[in-house]
């Protein structure tokens, strides 16, 4: 089994690791086929702990990811002091050899690290967390000038593929009004919401301006990556990032 992963391109310090895996090269079986890392999508147990090992070794992880119990809120935890599974939707470490890690399957998975090599984040945004200031509170745990940071986007849903409700338009217009730009009105009274606008919005609103990535559809690319929109039913890939 040979994994397929995804490195961001972006201009990070040389002592910063990142990756993004993909669907592709696992244990799993239909409809999880085959990378899936996530053990609370309904797949074999024993599977899922093949990929992790897998994992490890094929990426030459440091140390076993600091997992998180996801939920679709804004807590972003200090993953070198925090216990695995932890609730939250992100996590921060200035510590060299601890691996952060979110789990997507649509959300945009968003890495940040300061220009410096000192610290390093991602965070698992979804539309939900996106709203509750899940950015806002990862760029306030980096401890950093946001001036100083970087930003990579990873596959995510992309912005013809995300249709939404007025919830969600709403719950983004309402305190702002320019993240309508981030949205496009159907025909049947809907919106198509673009993640990554909306990402790009929060991140920029507070100082992130070297922001990269956003090249993806998770829906789109069936081939690549797992999609709870297109499939209800599927595995999640993994985003991680570290320090040597």
């Amino acid at each position: 089994m040979t994994p397929e992963f995804i490195y961001p391109d972006w201009p990070a310090p040389q002592n910063v690791r990142a990756l993004t895996t993909t669907r592709v090269g696992g244990y799993s079986a239909a409809p999880f086929d085959s990378f899936n890392l996530s053990l609370r999508s309904g797949d074999n147990i024993e599977h899922v702990k093949r990929n992790r090992a897998l994992l490890i070794e094929s990426a030459g992880l440091p140390a076993e990811p600091v997992w998180l119990r996801q939920v679709h809120g804004n807590r972003v935890i200090d993953a070198a002091d925090s216990e695995p599974y932890s609730e939250a939707d992100g996590s921060y470490t200035q510590q060299p050899r601890v691996v952060c890690a979110v789990l997507t399957a649509d959300c945009c998975p968003v890495f940040l690290c300061d220009r410096h090599g000192n610290g390093v984040a991602v965070l698992h945004c979804g539309w939900r967390g996106v709203a509750r200031g899940l950015i806002e509170q990862g760029v306030a745990r980096m401890k950093v000038s946001p001036a100083d940071l970087l930003g990579w986007l990873g596959p995510a849903i992309g912005p013809n593929s995300f249709e939404v409700g007025d919830d969600v338009y709403e719950a983004f217009t309402v305190h702002d009004r320019t993240a309508g730009t981030a949205f496009k009105r159907q025909e049947n009274g809907r919106w198509l919401a673009d993640i990554y606008a909306l990402v790009r919005q929060r991140l920029q609103a507070v100082g992130v301006t070297k922001i990269s990535g956003a090249n993806y559809c998770t829906v789109l690319e069936r081939q690549r990556f797992f999609s709870y929109r297109r499939d209800r039913v599927c595995g999640h890939m993994a985003s991680l990032i570290w320090m040597v």
